[in-house]
């Protein structure tokens, strides 16, 4: 039987007008689907006019400009949409979705469907659930005493994934999928056994205990900077969508 690391996966990215989940927008997104590794992938991407003005700090990550955005870029509410189908025919076909970081990109995914179509993402799989697999997760707790930082740059670095065009959704799609296969090989004693659902579930877990981790560090060093310990997705505050 194959093995979920090496069975259809997909994989999602957004590009941001900044990096808080609650107040700032997507301006760029992709999902990646491929069958098997080796495969051709096969690409859908979105890009998006958020309707505020884009800071220059996140224009130098990500290269869209404000100019770009209005003339090229579609109005978020059917782009959400689209996403959120995207997302849900996956979910539907059983493929496992790769998110890096999934806090990030699915929360404030989330906070755009609520704030431009009246809907939360968790409605979207009410039917057939959403598996999510986190490579900055899985990393962090299946080799939890390596030093070093854990971006997506540095674990392609670390697992020698190729990442073409670095802050490209699409580009970074494809590396976060690659990293969760090269993760799944690496580690196929402790999860070669496992379903990707059952992978799922002790992701939160893994999270939370990583993020209580932190949480203690900032502590120890006097960072008042709070860790929400929540995955994949973080519950909706009283002025997400504001």
């Amino acid at each position: 039987m194959t093995c979920w690391y090496e069975g259809p996966l997909a994989a999602f990215d957004t590009e941001t007008t900044g990096v808080d989940v609650e107040t700032d927008r997507i301006v760029s997104a992709a999902v990646v689907v491929q069958d098997a590794p080796g495969t051709r992938p096969r690409v859908t991407r979105w890009l998006v006019n958020p309707g505020v003005p884009v800071p220059e700090a996140a224009t130098a990550v990500h290269g869209l400009t404000d100019d770009h955005l209005q003339r090229n870029g579609r109005w978020p509410a059917p782009v959400m949409y689209e996403i959120a189908e995207h997302l849900t025919e996956q979910a539907a076909a059983g493929r496992p979705l790769v998110v890096m970081n999934a806090p990030f990109d699915l929360t404030i995914l989330d906070r755009e469907l609520r704030r431009h179509r009246a809907s939360s993402l968790d409605r979207w799989f009410e039917s057939s659930p959403l598996l999510v697999l986190d490579p900055r997760v899985l990393d962090k707790h299946l080799d939890r005493y390596r030093k070093g930082r854990r971006t997506l740059t540095d674990l392609c670095a670390h697992y020698e994934v190729t990442l073409d065009g670095a802050h490209d959704a699409g580009a970074d799609a494809l590396a976060a999928l690659d990293v969760v296969r090269a993760v799944g090989r690496r580690f196929a004693a402790r999860l070669e056994r496992l379903s990707a659902g059952e992978v799922h579930a002790l992701q939160a877990g893994w999270h939370a205990a990583q993020a209580r981790g932190l949480q203690a560090w900032f502590a120890r060093s006097g960072t008042p900077e709070v860790v929400d310990t929540a995955w994949p997705l973080r519950p909706e505050l009283p002025a997400a969508a504001a």
